[in-house]
């Protein structure tokens, strides 16, 4: 295990003596401790520990750190030495590179924490072992990458892809249902030749098979995934709700505005001309005839009471749009959300004309501008896709289920409750909202209920084989992807690291694909890489801190010489 001063000793080829190793020196003073307290004398005890008495009056005229003296005794054992590599290790991990600081934060906590009493705390030393530490990371992740995949099962993949613009353009895959990043690729350009090449990079050595790619309807991308692939594209539902938005959504709201500024204008204008009547009626006049006040008043009152329905319209046209845009979210499931039940594609299909037949309808009473319907046009043009990606998914289970050979009961079963079941515990699962997310776990556990009872013929198989349907059930579920969403929450996360950092660069860029796939736990205390890998691996953190040095010694300070005056008077 190499010592401290290697980190900052930029020759390649110095190996530590056993006099410079911090750990070989905690060693070798318990080791002499031991032997003083055993009666031996100093003479037995160094020449039994094999190390110099010169080397023990060293170490022992070492200036005393400002700090406990149990403390201090402390970190001068081995065990004491292996604690502060956790230490400092586990700094620069969680503040270094997931809490996103820089390492001078990390050399203030050591001085804070009165850690540099025993650690160098100077910021050269810290950014060379800074330094070590992303180069372990990356290697750590690439062996344990390697040894997952070796003893993985076949999977099947949906994958999300598109691009991230920080530092350059980044092609970005990540597998849909485990949030693996299989590629985060430079590139200058995101023709399907390129997504093509850098996948295959990304896939290399792994058990799978791509199915299905999720992403919006660039043609690069489209080329990729059905012509490269073989797979079949999937609509991201969000492009399609874009569309929709662009159209009505910022026109609408303007309508809506200019409509309360002309009910406001209207409104003033009859309360003035009620002003004037009572302003005329509270002074003297001579012979004449009134100006027509109520005339007056009855037009503004009428144009007041128009453009309060007009405001009123509106306002219903702008909260109708926004409720339809939300609606494309629930009617575009496998299985209708409110009672579970299959959704066929022709079903899907008229559900989807529903909606848009009314944008249309509103977007003619708002008189919306060519330019805008173009848009709502666009929109409803990937209803097909949609449609498509259904089929595509009721294909995928049937096959899956048949492949089985199961009795034609639980067959049945299986279709008709239990994936469905676990398909509403996952839309209940990404839920924002508590009542929903309620009602959807009510209503899988009440197409549960039936296969849990012990009449049921699927309760007469054995524990194993009720587990592996159980599986595939969780795999058919996840078949149905409509959202490229984890492809951009990552070009999020990289976009807030990058406001700190200015600049992501390659190294650090594969440290956060590493720390993503091998160290960043769910609720449930799995990593991505579990997920996808199907088995547990070793800690990310416990493999790298086993290469990481000990930690250097602090620097005798040096008292640095008083500033002197600019404007002291020099001698004649």
């Amino acid at each position: 295990m190499s010592d401290a001063p290697a980190c900052v000793d930029s020759s390649a080829d110095r190996r530590p003596t056993p006099i410079h190793d911090r750990l070989d020196r905690a060693k070798h003073l318990h080791a002499v401790a031991q032997a003083r307290q055993d009666g031996q004398s100093q003479r037995a005890a160094v020449s039994g520990a094999g190390v110099a008495r010169s080397t023990l009056r060293h170490w022992n005229a070492s200036p005393a750190p400002s700090a406990p003296a149990a403390l201090s005794a402390f970190v001068e054992t081995p065990e004491g030495v292996v604690w502060l590599r956790r230490i400092l290790v586990a700094a620069h991990w969680s503040i270094g590179e997931q809490g996103g600081a820089g390492v001078r934060v990390v050399c203030d906590f050591l001085e804070r924490s009165g850690l540099s009493a025993f650690i160098g705390a100077s910021y050269g030393t810290q950014q060379a072992f800074h330094a070590g530490l992303e180069e372990q990371i990356v290697t750590a992740a690439t062996e344990l990458r390697g040894t997952l995949a070796q003893a993985m099962p076949h999977r099947t993949l949906s994958i999300a892809e598109d691009e991230t613009w920080k530092d350059g353009m980044r092609l970005v895959s990540i597998d849909a249902v485990s949030n693996f990043i299989l590629l985060e690729h430079r590139s200058d350009e995101r023709s399907a030749a390129a997504w093509t090449r850098a996948l295959e990079g990304g896939l290399e050595g792994l058990n799978v098979t791509v199915v299905q790619g999720t992403s919006d309807e660039a043609k690069g991308l489209l080329a990729h995934v059905e012509r490269d692939l073989g797979a079949h594209h999937a609509t991201d539902l969000f492009h399609l709700q874009h569309e929709v938005s662009q159209a009505m959504s910022l026109s609408l709201k303007r309508a809506e505005q200019q409509a309360e500024t002309a009910e406001a204008e209207a409104k003033a204008r009859w309360q003035d001309a009620c002003a004037a009547e009572q302003a005329y009626h509270r002074r003297r006049h001579g012979p004449g005839r009134p100006p027509a006040f109520a005339a007056r008043i009855d037009e503004a009152l009428s144009a007041s009471v128009q453009a309060s329905l007009a405001r009123e319209q509106a306002h219903a046209h702008r909260a109708e749009a926004k409720a339809l845009i939300g609606a494309f979210g629930e009617v575009d499931h496998p299985y209708e959300i409110q009672q579970g039940q299959a959704q066929t594609p022709e079903q899907l299909e008229a559900r989807l004309g529903t909606l848009f037949t009314r944008l249309e309808a509103i977007a003619e009473e708002a008189d919306l501008s060519e330019r805008l319907r173009a848009h709502l046009a666009k929109a409803k043009r990937l209803t097909q896709s949609l449609v498509a990606t259904l089929t595509f998914f009721f294909m995928m289970v049937n096959t899956r289920v048949q492949a089985l050979d199961l009795a034609p009961a639980i067959e049945q079963a299986m279709l008709d409750d239990l994936i469905p079941a676990l398909y509403l515990e996952r839309v209940a699962a990404r839920s924002t909202r508590a009542e929903p997310r309620h009602r959807l776990r009510a209503l899988s556990a009440q197409r549960l209920a039936p296969l849990r009872q012990p009449s049921h013929p699927i309760q007469s198989l054995d524990p194993q084989t009720r587990h592996h349907l159980e599986q595939v059930a969780g795999e058919c579920a996840d078949l149905f992807q409509r959202s490229s969403s984890c492809v951009e929450g990552r070009n999020g996360f990289l976009a807030l690291y990058q406001h700190g950092h200015h600049r992501i660069s390659p190294r650090k860029q594969q440290v956060l694909t590493a720390l993503h796939n091998f160290a960043i736990k769910r609720p449930d205390g799995t990593t991505a890489a579990e997920r996808f890998f199907a088995q547990p691996h070793p800690s990310l953190f416990e493999q790298v801190l086993e290469r990481m040095p000990w930690p250097a010694r602090p620097a005798r300070r040096r008292p640095r010489p008083a500033r002197q005056p600019y404007l002291v008077p020099v001698a004649a």
